[in-house]
């Protein structure tokens, strides 16, 4: 009887071990978690405003733009690059047409080039925007660009329309096949710079929120 006993207790305080020990592991969800949480702030945000057309907005960078929807955006720390995209069902030998906005901290330059096909200037209320186009054929490669650029203080907001697309004999295309290429291939062109241009034209100069200022915020508690 005695053994039972002793037996019943040894059970009853292994049991009060392993009861107490589950409980002190597993933290409580009393009251919500405890745990403290860093909320993120984007610094970029995109916004669909019509099936045709996107706004992209950059807090950090400060700026906006419009661009069509249908264009594929990939933005990082100092600019926002777009792929656009081409009709694979019409005939053509587009190598890439793509657009960039990059902003700098420095004056804003062209690159040195020997002769530009256009010079022009663009006024957006009080913003003048420089303009140069450059069309150049290497080797059966026709590149076509034009490139804006906007000095704001010290920051130049520059923009960049490249596009590429080989000749069509080049690909094998002969006759009829390779009249209607070269014709889509201009076409195409235009079509995205014309884009470009009216992407330029969206251009607003945005300030976002406010950061906090380090130099006298309290010091956090470990």
């Amino acid at each position: 009887m005695k053994k039972l006993i002793a037996l019943i207790v040894v059970i009853i305080i292994i049991g009060a071990v392993v009861w107490r020990f589950n409980s002190s592991s597993t933290p409580s969800t009393l009251g919500g978690d405890t745990a403290s949480t860093t909320v993120s702030v984007p610094t970029s945000q995109t916004v669909v405003v019509s099936t045709k057309l996107s706004e992209y907005r950059n807090d950090e960078l400060g700026f906006s733009i419009k661009y069509p929807t249908a264009w594929q955006k990939a933005d990082a720390p100092t600019n926002v690059n777009f792929i656009i995209p081409v009709d694979s069902k019409t005939k053509n030998t587009i190598g890439s047409l793509e657009a960039k906005l990059e902003v700098v901290s420095a004056k804003c330059a062209f690159p040195p080039v020997t002769s530009a096909k256009e010079r022009d200037t663009l006024v957006l209320d009080s913003m003048t925007f420089n303009m140069i186009s450059i069309a150049n054929t290497v080797q059966n490669r026709h590149f076509f660009n034009r490139l804006y650029s906007l000095q704001k203080d010290s920051v130049c907001y520059f923009f960049t329309f490249s596009s590429t697309y080989t000749t069509p004999s080049s690909k094998g295309l002969t006759g009829a096949d390779a009249q209607i290429a070269s014709a889509n291939n201009i076409k195409l062109v235009d079509a995205a710079d014309s884009q470009f241009k009216d992407m330029v034209k969206s251009f607003k100069i945005v300030t976002g929120p406010a950061g906090q200022d380090e130099t006298t915020a309290a010091p956090k508690k470990k």
